[in-house]
């Protein structure tokens, strides 16, 4: 089979395409035929081997993961002898990341609980871009953000994945949606329904005079009183990324600031594919829909994983692979 492998940290040219075996499932594993991937910030962080911080999960001198990707759709071709989920050719999908990595790649085998079964409306392409980002955006906006209807919504780094979700699941209690991100992102998030848009090249958001009852947050870049100042009383801000050392002054500072204000901050610690079910019920009813850019091939890996470190996609990175 053919898989992107990387033997040491740096730039995606570091990523050799290459022949390699087709791996067989243990007893609690599949082996899947990879319909469809996408790229993620685990993916990006995994290969430059940066924030440093990341590389007590990845490996401290070299990458323990040579083949990187976390997200999948795709077809069981075999399964181990204890697998009571799937047979072959079930159409799946899921974030695999709990479980490993290696989705750049024709095949992989991952244990079972990493997937669930994908609807057979939704396309590989679709199903890839949904597991991760869908599951943020759920998990920030209603677990753990408490959405309510009509409630003033900030979502930061908008043009995103996440962002993009998270608009479709807001508008689902008729929130008021500020999006924030830059470049050819703002015509599409006009496009997709955000009542206000903010370019974060020309405002920052922190510093205007409106104030949100929630905010959803995937690029953490500042310290934590500058949200508090934007968020009403009893707003919460959600964090789903961004600089490791803001994050961890979030994390810090969040039993502080529930002693001394009525507005709270979090964390989203994700639980991979959890609400799927919800989302495919969704996807279903036509409610939401996934903003794809791509598909690219395989062969495109590298230029492509450039790309998403512009910052300059628009929705979800998704590559297919024949």
């Amino acid at each position: 089979m053919k898989a992107f492998v990387f033997t040491k940290y740096g730039s995606p040219e570091v990523l050799r395409l290459k022949k390699i075996a087709k791996p067989t499932p243990k007893a609690n594993e599949v082996l899947v035929r990879i319909r469809a991937t996408a790229i993620n910030d685990y993916d990006w962080s995994m290969i430059r081997g940066k924030p440093y911080m990341y590389r007590l999960l990845f490996g401290l001198l070299k990458p323990k993961h040579q083949i990187p990707g976390m997200e999948l759709a795709g077809t069981i071709e075999a399964v181990g002898a204890n697998v009571k989920s799937f047979e072959p050719g079930d159409a799946v999908y899921g974030d695999i990341s709990e479980y490993g990595f290696g989705s750049f790649a024709e095949y992989v085998c991952i244990d079972e609980k990493a997937l669930v079964h994908k609807p057979p409306e939704m396309s590989f392409e679709e199903a890839a871009a949904i597991s991760h980002a869908a599951m943020l955006a759920v998990q920030g906006l209603v677990d753990i953000g408490k959405i309510e209807k009509g409630m003033r919504v900030l979502i930061n780094g908008a043009g995103g994945g996440m962002g993009t979700f998270g608009l479709q699941i807001a508008k689902l209690y008729n929130a008021e949606v500020t999006g924030v991100d830059t470049g050819n992102k703002l015509k599409m998030m006009k496009k997709l329904g955000f009542d206000h848009i903010v370019d974060y090249k020309k405002e920052d958001f922190t510093k205007k005079k409106e104030q949100y009852d929630l905010i959803l947050d995937a690029k953490t870049t500042r310290p934590t009183y500058r949200y508090l100042k934007v968020l009403k009383p009893n707003g919460n801000y959600v964090s789903v990324g961004g600089y490791l050392n803001q994050i961890f002054l979030l994390i810090i500072l969040k039993p502080l600031i529930s002693l001394i204000s009525t507005k709270s901050v979090h964390m989203v610690a994700l639980k991979p594919n959890k609400d799927l079910d919800y989302i495919n019920q969704l996807f279903a009813e036509g409610k939401i829909k996934p903003i794809i850019d791509g598909p690219y091939k395989l062969s495109e890996v590298p230029d492509v994983m450039h790309y998403f470190g512009e910052g300059k996609h628009e929705g979800k990175i998704i590559v297919s692979i024949a």
